[in-house]
């Protein structure tokens, strides 16, 4: 049975996550808009978020003028996953660091091994 949870408090959820990245990392992510989403896309209904933009490892020397990169949460799928509101404001800070790992071009093996999967 999914966690119940008030947009407003996963809001909060989301924030202070972003809150507590370090301020190292935090100082060079530029451009990104995180966004919570209510479901994920048919086509991957399982996410529980995604980053939708181009790393930085890829980015060409002229990348510039474009529209900001997406982080992508989806609250009904991150909701159903855990089975208490500890587990989830835990989840979501797990997928808020794993998408933004995505954004300095990271990939899913080597978050897998650093326990961000």
């Amino acid at each position: 049975m999914p966690v119940e949870l008030s947009p407003d408090d996963f809001d909060r959820l989301v924030t202070d996550a972003l809150d507590a990245l370090p301020d190292e990392v935090a100082r060079l992510v530029h451009n990104v808009v995180v966004l919570v989403q209510p479901t994920a896309p048919p086509e991957d209904p399982d996410l529980l978020g995604i980053y939708d933009g181009v790393a930085l490892t890829e980015r060409a020397a002229n990348h510039a003028g474009d529209l900001p990169d997406r982080i992508l949460l989806f609250r009904d799928n991150l909701l159903a996953f855990c089975d208490s509101a500890e587990q989830v404001e835990e989840e979501v800070r797990i997928t808020v660091v794993h998408e933004i790992a995505h954004h300095f071009g990271i990939d899913d093996a080597r978050l897998d091994e650093l326990g961000y999967a």
